[in-house]
């Protein structure tokens, strides 16, 4: 017997219903260090349609057991390794530390021969393979794996006796020994039910670690006489458990001396070649997302004579992207929306940008964003946002735009604090200045453009507060003689223009049915959409024409601007947002005829204003004319008249 941690022994075959076989209880295991391996055996069952159960106590006294059921196959009477089922099946045993089993049958309508056993399964699987179903009939034993451990027995209990092979086995059998010497270790495989512990030889010994003294040491030089070669020259030196190289402090010093020089110069060149291939990589990497963003596509409008891009966009290459918004850092996003992420950064003149990472564009849509590119380009109207330049270098094109400081409008209107809010005139001002942004993008441009979602968060305020038309994602140009663009529908719930909704045809009315909602959002100050509200009333738009229609337009506007008194101006402006609200497109105005009205309106205000500063200024000329009568005729001295006149000149 070896002396290992596993053994294997002959294990009888169960049998039911064979002629000439008698039926064998599997070995009993109580009381030795045995066990049954889980790891190296399997329960298997062989017959034509056999269901067979092993049952057991583990270590712990708990019933366990495992079983399985074959497959039959009455053409097919071969072995395929149990891996199909057919005619054979097995399972693991439990892990618990079985010591004993026994097994049953549950039995079918046939009769057949039936048997089971725990086998060793690579010994199974080396012996039978395509092999006749009945060739266990003639085996009586199959070869099975145990295990075994040691238990702590004292060193000095077999110290000085003379044990023979056959009572070291069986004090092996009965009570197992500790690790002997201390060149030997102990390794203990802890489960779940048990502990398993052997011996083994540290490193540098070899021998047998049950015998006292039994690892010795071994002589690495001798082995492996070059051992010392592998780190350099150096005179093999063999200890206990190891070797060491005894080397030369001279020798040593001028070999590393010369192995650093000479590693050094092929270094330097090999850093040279990294950055010279990584840099041609990236050059072609940088060229084929140019060409994949229609970089080439732009070229060519850029070089043709009809367009003028070079004066108004700057093309920028990747490092000059890195470097305006510092290597894309996190602490600079101004924020993300469904069209990419916008990161604050400031070119090399000090100009404060907004960089926007677009989205991938799909190949089959690069003309078309070209073509938006190249015409937002040529827009220059004081209410819209500048697209200064573009690079189109990298993974996704990037659009780079004059930085806006103030914030959205939808920010002014919803969250709105105590040290700062909008008045009405400012309101007023910036929805007429939208309005013109409008007007212009339908009308003045050389090709109509669409914007396609028009919201209050898309309305930027500079420093001086004065609005500016933004994020041009989604908008489309359109030929002359085109009245729609058909299209799939997108843009935001609660300014989408239920008509749109309805046909998929965008047309300049629809942008027109947005702009009412912000106009709506300006007297209100209420969200485009509300959950609060009725449910017929959820949207802003129809909860303002129901409020119109019932004559309760001065219950929903906004406090801060209704305490103002500007009553008959909001009147106006809501009239002309309901116009704006209806709900088919071709009785809404156009959008040069909301910003005449809006410019009316403020001129109107303006009227009334200077009216009103006249009023005050002549009310002050003659209350001072006044004064001076008095002091004339009391007799003041003339050398101190003042020449009323001048104060008003």
């Amino acid at each position: 017997m070896d002396f290992c941690q596993q053994i294997q022994f002959r294990n009888p075959i169960t049998f039911w219903n064979c002629t000439h076989k008698e039926t064998r209880e599997a070995l009993n295991l109580t009381g030795s260090p045995f066990l049954f391996s889980a790891s190296e055996n399997m329960f298997t069952a062989v017959s034509c349609n056999v269901r067979a159960l092993m049952s057991s106590s583990s270590l712990d006294e708990v019933e366990v057991s495992a079983g399985c059921k074959s497959k039959c196959s009455t053409t097919n009477h071969l072995l395929k390794n149990c891996l199909d089922g057919v005619n054979c099946c097995q399972t693991t045993i439990p892990s618990y530390g079985i010591k004993t089993f026994s097994t049953t049958f549950q039995h079918e309508t046939d009769k057949t021969c039936k048997y089971a056993f725990v086998v060793d399964q690579e010994w199974f699987i080396s012996k039978f393979n395509n092999t006749k179903l009945d060739s266990f009939r003639d085996m009586d034993y199959v070869p099975a794996t145990l295990e075994w451990s040691l238990n702590r027995y004292s060193k000095h209990q077999i110290y000085g006796t003379n044990l023979s092979a056959l009572q070291l086995t069986r004090l092996l059998l009965n009570n197992s020994i500790r690790c002997l010497g201390d060149s030997s270790i102990s390794s203990v495989n802890q489960t779940a039910a048990l502990s398993v512990q052997g011996c083994y030889c540290k490193d540098g010994f070899e021998g047998n670690p049950y015998l006292l003294d039994g690892c010795q040491d071994i002589n690495e030089c001798q082995i492996y006489p070059h051992a010392c070669h592998m780190h350099g020259a150096g005179t093999c030196v063999n200890t206990i458990g190891s070797y060491k190289c005894r080397k030369s402090k001279v020798k040593t010093g001028l070999i590393g001396f010369g192995s650093g020089l000479g590693a050094l110069f092929p270094l330097i060149g090999s850093w040279y070649l990294y950055n010279f291939i990584n840099e041609a990589k990236a050059i072609k990497r940088r060229k084929q997302f140019f060409k994949r963003n229609g970089g080439l596509l732009l070229q060519q409008q850029i070089s043709s004579e009809e367009v003028n891009f070079e004066a108004k966009t700057e093309l920028l290459n990747s490092k000059d992207l890195q470097k305006v918004t510092d290597n894309f850092n996190r602490d600079r996003v101004l924020g993300q929306g469904g069209q990419g992420t916008v990161y604050k950064g400031m070119l090399a003149d000090g100009k404060i940008v907004a960089v926007k990472k677009s989205k991938i564009v799909d190949e089959d849509k690069l003309t078309e964003f070209i073509n938006d590119v190249n015409i937002l380009s040529q827009i220059n109207h004081r209410n819209v946002v500048k697209l200064l330049g573009c690079c189109l270098e990298t993974e996704v094109p990037h659009l780079v735009y004059e930085f806006i400081p103030n914030g959205t409008l939808s920010e002014y209107i919803h969250d709105q604090n105590e040290e700062f809010h909008l008045t009405w005139e400012m309101r007023l001002r910036i929805a007429t200045e939208i309005a013109g942004a409008l007007s212009y993008l339908h009308s003045a441009t050389p090709i109509p453009i669409y914007h396609r979602d028009i919201k209050s968060s898309n309305i930027l305020l500079d420093e001086k507060f004065r609005a500016k038309l933004a994020d041009f994602g989604t908008s489309k140009s359109v030929a002359i003689d085109q009245t729609h663009v058909a299209t799939m529908v997108d843009g935001t719930f609660g300014y989408l223009d239920p008509e749109y909704f309805q046909t998929s045809q965008y047309t300049d009315k629809s942008d027109v049915y947005s702009f009412g909602v912000v106009i709506v959002e300006l007297l209100t100050g209420q969200k485009p959409t509300c959950l609060k509200r009725s449910k017929e009333g959820r949207s802003l738009a129809t909860y303002f024409i129901m409020c119109m229609e019932e004559n309760r337009l001065f219950d929903i506007i906004d406090p801060q601007i209704l305490k103002e008194g500007k009553n008959e101006q909001m009147l106006e402006v809501a009239n002309l947002a309901k116009r704006c609200l209806n709900l088919n497109g071709r009785y809404r105005p156009t959008m040069k005829e909301v910003a005449t009205e809006l410019e009316a309106i403020q001129k109107s205000i303006k009227t009334v204003s200077d009216q009103q500063n006249f009023e005050e200024v002549e009310s002050l000329r003659t209350e001072i004319a006044e004064a001076w009568n008095v002091s004339n005729t009391i007799g003041s001295n003339p050398s101190t008249s003042i020449d009323i006149a001048s104060l008003f000149d």
